[in-house]
């Protein structure tokens, strides 16, 4: 976990400190924390890539500022009746958006795993959340070579 941004490091521990039979409620939890988009956002789905990965229909929009630090700001759309989907892209929003880009970079690829939630849920899932990092990695390449 040393390579985990503070915030995500947080999160990982939560989901590893509960009881294994606990974790699916924790994430159903930060499934109804997942931010609003922004009303310049809302209108404007073209704006947004789809991860198709995903059982369920997820978009989302990575900003990288023009600050010293890059800093990686993240936007998702997923509806409610989505709340696995939407708990994976809440638990990304709450540990890496407004973080600087190289931070975001360096989050191992196998960071869903590390939740512990490959016994409550299928591959197929896990592959979803694993493909929503790998989107925001890529989109944070592509702005910075920009």
């Amino acid at each position: 976990m040393s390579q985990l941004p503070e915030e995500l490091k947080e999160i990982v521990e939560e989901f590893t400190e509960v009881p294994e039979a606990d974790r699916l409620e924790l994430l159903l939890e930060y499934s109804r924390e997942l931010p609003e988009l922004p009303p310049r956002l809302a209108d404007h789905p073209e704006l947004f890539e789809q991860v198709v990965e995903c059982q369920s229909p997820l978009f989302l929009v990575v900003e990288v500022a023009e600050d010293a630090d890059r800093t990686v700001n993240l936007f998702f759309s997923a509806p409610p009746e989505a709340p696995t989907t939407r708990g994976f892209a809440s638990v990304l929003a709450a540990g890496l958006d407004g973080i600087d880009a190289q931070s975001v970079l360096d989050v191992p690829d196998d960071m869903p795993q590390q939740l512990g939630l490959t016994r409550a849920l299928s591959p197929l899932r896990m592959r979803g959340m694993t493909a929503m990092l790998g989107r925001i990695k890529r989109q944070v390449s592509e702005q910075l070579a920009a």
